[in-house]
């Protein structure tokens, strides 16, 4: 059994430290405040990685010593990418756009190892399908207030359940940390140095 070293979880993110406390990986929480602006002609994947790899720079900055990791989680539909929504009005927006369709989750990881000089900077996608919903029930999620700093408007993990059909890939990447994807990241590239 590999033991998981402590590491820097570079987010404020609840549901994030959530993963981590569920499969006993030790952490300290370091938010960091970074623009999170998509640049002009940057596509989902490079907006996740660069946004991770920014928030990793950040927390290292301030806490050299130690593995840093951070992420950063997007939906895309039809290309566009969903971001957290604004207010209310944009989160019904955003449900309409992913109302009875696929749509993907993309989260970006950058991994920090002071101790092997090496930064990992990868990405896990997800395919999720929300079931039909009415008008009412998009309203009434988008009044929950649950949309309102989730990407895609939409908590796989809380009440936004109930109007997942169906989804292709790993369930912990559209909470917003792929663990296996870091576990990974770990054990072959940080851990054994390779």
């Amino acid at each position: 059994m590999i033991e998981l070293p402590t590491i820097i979880l570079a987010s404020a993110s609840p549901r994030r430290a959530e993963i981590l406390r569920t499969i006993g990986w030790p952490f300290e929480i370091l938010p960091v405040d970074i623009d999170e602006s998509i640049r002009a002609d940057e596509g989902a994947v490079d907006y996740v990685r660069r946004l991770a790899k920014e928030k990793a720079d950040a927390a290292a900055a301030r806490q050299s010593a130690s593995i840093i990791v951070a992420a950063d989680t997007t939906v895309t539909v039809d290309g566009q990418i969903l971001a957290k929504p604004v207010d209310e009005l944009d989160a019904m927006r955003m449900l309409r756009l992913l109302n009875n369709r696929w749509h993907q989750v993309m989260t970006g990881i950058a991994v920090i190892n002071p101790a092997l000089s090496r930064t990992v900077v990868a990405h896990e996608e997800t395919e999720v399908k929300f079931a039909a919903m009415s008008e009412d029930e998009i309203a009434w999620y988008a009044k929950t207030l649950e949309p309102m700093d989730k990407a895609g408007a939409y908590a796989i993990q809380g009440l936004g359940s109930r109007f997942i059909e169906e989804i292709r890939g790993d369930y912990f990447n559209v909470v917003g940390l792929p663990i296996r994807l870091v576990y990974e990241v770990f054990r072959e590239r940080l851990i054994e140095g390779g």
